[in-house]
């Protein structure tokens, strides 16, 4: 049996800045949104070019607790292929407003990385 991820998700409260935010940042390809009227439930499938997806999703019942070091999803991590590129997109996602929280580095495990927040506070690690 092979196992891969077939995707993460990861609930928004502003589905369609975050959507914004992955086609720029991350060149994401963004399937029609899925919208369920009963439950007030919302995604969109987000495709990047390695075959990776990920499920942006909004509820209206949904209430934002979010806490930067709590049991749970922790950050996703997208690989750049080159440290230039780990401190280009660092810099100009800075330059955007958003929240630098660890500057690009060597991590003591070897990887060169940096991390950041989008506009919900949720962590992004940026890696070669």
């Amino acid at each position: 049996m092979t196992v891969k991820i077939e995707h993460a998700a990861i609930y928004y409260s502003d589905l369609e800045a975050a959507r914004s935010f992955y086609e720029k940042y991350f060149h994401a390809r963004s399937a029609k949104m899925y919208r369920n009227e009963k439950t007030g439930f919302c995604s969109y499938f987000l495709a990047f070019d390695d075959g990776a997806r990920l499920e942006i999703m909004s509820k209206e019942s949904i209430i934002n607790k979010r806490s930067a070091d709590s049991l749970g999803f922790a950050h996703i991590a997208f690989s750049l292929g080159s440290s230039d590129a780990v401190d280009s997109l660092t810099e100009r996602l800075k330059n955007d407003g958003f929240t630098v929280i660890s500057c690009p580095r060597t991590t003591g495990d070897g990887y060169y990385e940096s991390c950041i927040e989008d506009a919900e506070g949720n962590r992004i690690e940026l890696t070669v």
